[in-house]
């Protein structure tokens, strides 16, 4: 796994590997690039981190110090440097595709393609009105790009097309376009219309294809039929949160994880993760670190004068485990309980029950016990 800082360093993490004790497990970095007066490193602090989809012996960083590398993971030394000439806030690379085209939302209003096999970084998308916050690569389609940027607008991009801009999705429509087979097909999608009443700063897909999640700045989620370009009108109800610049990706657990015809979304609420059923937005779950969470990395000692915030989340492949990154520095693991864990915490928790019934009962009984002796005592008024 990776971790980037606002300090700009990146670390990289064996997750096999681990201290561990009865009740913790503390991983430690198995290598580190920390930022130094050479060109390896990055100059300001890390906006987004991905291993090259294709191979892991590689990955991609970007930052607010305008460029985008790629680096060798088992030498953290970088293979390519691109100058975008602006805060670079996320990147993607398709995970189906062989364009390996690099797309960077940055805060120029174009999103800028850096083409991988060329070295090239000149060709872009404009249409946004301000800086480009979010971008995401279809899972399914190789050549279906989404944006989201801080003047609202969700836009979807064919690459192949030299007007590249498909249209906007627009929250106030709910029925979509049908076209000539119901589902889309030669439909005209429309260019005006606001997917959000603030930035929107979060764009993710399903796993397949059909749905775009969107997170904006007027502390709402969306969810999107893709194929005919309409808002689901889910709703997630009053406690999402999200008034940072920065991007705030919800997480969409991975369908062969959930029941068949299920979709979950993990979304990162401030202090805690909220577990939501997509479709119909109810709450399944609310998700806090304790003092005791596991964590990985070093607790911070100005850890009191920082607010606790989750930044990211990220799903471990192959298995059910799930990181959040926090703004006091942590990382942390979240996984099931096992049948055996559960019995423990259940026989723990019955025992405690039973030493407060009986503490109450000490208690109660020394209030009688004063009680009756001041009953007791002769009162004379004078």
């Amino acid at each position: 796994m990776l971790s980037g800082g606002a300090e700009s360093s990146i670390l990289l993490w064996d997750l096999e590997s681990a201290d561990n004790t009865s009740k913790r497990c503390t991983h430690r970095p198995s290598d580190a690039l920390r930022k130094s007066a050479s060109t390896s490193s990055h100059k300001f602090g890390i906006t987004h981190l991905s291993f090259y989809p294709f191979d892991s012996q590689a990955f991609l960083s970007s930052s607010y110090d305008h460029s985008l590398k790629i680096y060798a993971t088992e030498t953290l030394t970088p293979s390519a440097n691109f100058d975008l000439n602006s805060v670079v806030y996320s990147h993607a690379l398709s995970p189906i595709a062989d364009h390996l085209l690099v797309a960077c939302a940055t805060q120029h209003p174009a999103i800028r393609l850096v083409d991988l096999r060329s070295g090239a970084s000149a060709h872009s998308l404009p249409g946004h009105q301000g800086a480009v916050l979010s971008v995401a690569w279809s899972p399914q389609n190789h050549h279906l790009l989404a944006s989201g940027g801080s003047d609202g607008t969700v836009r979807l991009w064919d690459i192949r097309r030299s007007a590249g801009s498909l249209g906007v999705l627009d929250l106030e429509d709910s029925v979509g376009i049908k076209g000539e087979d119901g589902l889309g097909k030669n439909a005209r999608s429309p260019q005006y219309g606001k997917a959000h009443n603030g930035a929107c700063n979060g764009v993710v897909w399903t796993d397949d294809g059909n749905h775009l999640v969107t997170a904006g700045h007027d502390e709402r989620v969306r969810v999107w039929d893709v194929n005919v370009r309409a808002n689901t009108l889910s709703h997630f109800g009053p406690t999402v949160k999200n008034t940072h610049l920065s991007t705030l990706l919800p997480m969409v657990v991975p369908s062969h994880v959930v029941p068949a015809g299920t979709q979950i979304m993990l979304y990162p609420n401030e202090r805690e993760i909220l577990m939501f059923d997509l479709f119909d937005g109810t709450l399944l779950k609310r998700l806090r670190a304790s003092e005791g969470a596991v964590g990985l990395g070093r607790r911070s000692v100005e850890r009191q004068n920082i607010k606790n915030r989750v930044t990211s989340l990220c799903w471990r492949g192959g298995d059910v485990e799930m990181y959040s990154a926090h703004s006091d520095g942590m990382i942390r693991a979240w996984k099931p309980r096992t049948a055996a864990e559960v019995e423990v915490e259940e026989e723990e928790s019955q025992d405690a029950d039973e030493g407060e019934d009986e503490t109450r009962k000490r208690k109660r009984q020394i209030l009688d016990d004063v009680f009756r002796d001041l009953t007791k005592q002769k009162i004379t008024f004078t």
